[in-house]
């Protein structure tokens, strides 16, 4: 039922055809459309992200999980070793291969997204080109993916969450990361830009864009060719395009798929075995344990006669 003196409005499929088609919409028509919003600043955090056998819990900012402590505590070599009985040739393999084209140097970053559809999107295409990971600010809006729409990509890869773009923009500076605001009306653009250095892109939300702030933060702008009357993009569609440009000249540049140190790629590779196997980190705990006990038992000692030798050592006879 419609509230009095209210038109009932489209429903969220006829909002979303409009959308695409260029509809702008007043903030208070869209604010229906998902539950209110908790207010900026600190914000508990629910228990997800911890269990590796949850294939739509995103992770928290909460350090590391249980596979990466127990890979931190063992060495990734001991849970490659512990693994390799229960992980087939095949999917090894296939680990290797991703592992061979994982992509560090290319970052997207999105701010306050609306729409988990489009949240889970940009994750599942982030990961579908190689990249290693997606930074997520929340200033004022938490990030959602929709349930079943990452299918569990976003365990292949980090995603780094953040209260603020200031924060963000500084962690990736300090990680040698050149910082790109998208921007329509910007000269330089996802063909022209620099990719002699690691860069990161920022994409804002779907209604309002970057805040003026986060712009000030960032090194510079970046713009995605338009040529029809349409001057836009949906946010998980512009960063599918100049995710995919950027990496693929950066790797072009390189000369290589990927960029992953030796150390980087040994941990995924423990990582990723471990995330094949249900219950990984008690398989893991177990193994190790039992080849701890091999290792330390006492060798076995041969049986002794208790007659040997009693011929020798007993008295002498006379002759």
């Amino acid at each position: 039922m419609a509230r009095s003196g209210a038109q009932p409005g489209p429903d969220v499929a006829d909002r979303r055809a409009l959308d695409g088609a260029g509809q702008m919409w007043h903030s208070t028509d869209v604010r229906k459309l998902r539950p209110p919003q908790p207010k900026p600043g600190p914000r508990p955090q629910p228990p997800r992200g911890d269990d590796p056998d949850d294939d739509d819990a995103l992770p928290v900012p909460a350090g590391p999980d249980a596979i990466d402590r127990l890979i931190a505590r063992l060495g990734p070599e001991a849970v490659i070793a512990a693994l390799s009985e229960v992980v087939s040739a095949e999917r090894l393999e296939r680990i290797d291969q991703v592992l061979a084209a994982r992509l560090t140097s290319v970052v997207g970053v999105v701010e306050d997204v609306y729409d988990p559809f489009n949240g889970a999107a940009v994750i599942r295409t982030s990961e579908a080109l190689g990249l290693a990971g997606l930074h997520v600010i929340e200033t004022g809006l938490r990030f959602q993916a929709a349930k079943g729409i990452t299918r569990g990509c976003h365990r292949w890869m980090a995603v780094e969450r953040w209260p603020s773009a200031r924060a963000s923009v500084a962690a990736l500076h300090a990680r040698g990361f050149r910082v790109l605001a998208t921007a329509p009306g910007a000269t330089t653009t996802v063909e022209t830009v620099d990719v002699d250095r690691p860069i990161a892109v920022v994409f804002g939300n779907e209604h309002a864009g970057l805040p003026a702030a986060t712009v000030a933060a960032c090194d510079g702008a970046i713009a995605l060719p338009m040529y029809g009357f349409t001057q836009s993009f949906n946010l998980s569609v512009s960063a599918a395009l100049a995710l995919a440009q950027l990496a693929a000249r950066r790797r072009a540049h390189l000369g290589a798929l990927g960029d992953l140190s030796p150390d980087a790629r040994r941990h995924l590779r423990a990582r990723w075995m471990a995330l094949k196997v249900r219950g990984a980190v008690g398989v893991i705990e177990r193994t190790v344990a039992a080849q701890t006990r091999a290792a330390v038992a006492p060798e076995p000692q041969p049986r002794q006669n208790p007659t040997a030798g009693l011929a020798a050592s007993g008295p002498e006879i006379a002759q």
